[in-house]
C-alpha cells in the first residue's frame, strides 16, 4: 500500500536561557518531541525505500 506524503510542517521554538527563556521543556514536551522524532524517522525510512530500485 503506498503512501503519500502531501505536505511535511517542521517547527521549531528557540528559547533564550539569558532573556527569561526556559533552560530545557517540560518532561511532557520531551516525550512528544521524542515520539515526532520517531515518527519523522519512521516516514523518512518508508520513503527511502519506496526511491530504491
Amino acid at each position: 500500500m503506498p503512501i503519500i506524503v502531501d505536505e511535511v510542517v517542521i517547527s521549531v521554538e528557540v528559547g533564550n536561557a539569558e532573556s527569561g527563556g526556559a533552560a530545557s521543556p517540560p518532561p511532557a514536551q520531551l516525550d512528544k518531541q521524542a515520539l515526532i522524532a520517531e515518527c519523522v524517522a519512521q516516514v523518512l525510512e518508508i520513503l527511502r525505500q519506496q526511491q530504491e530500485p
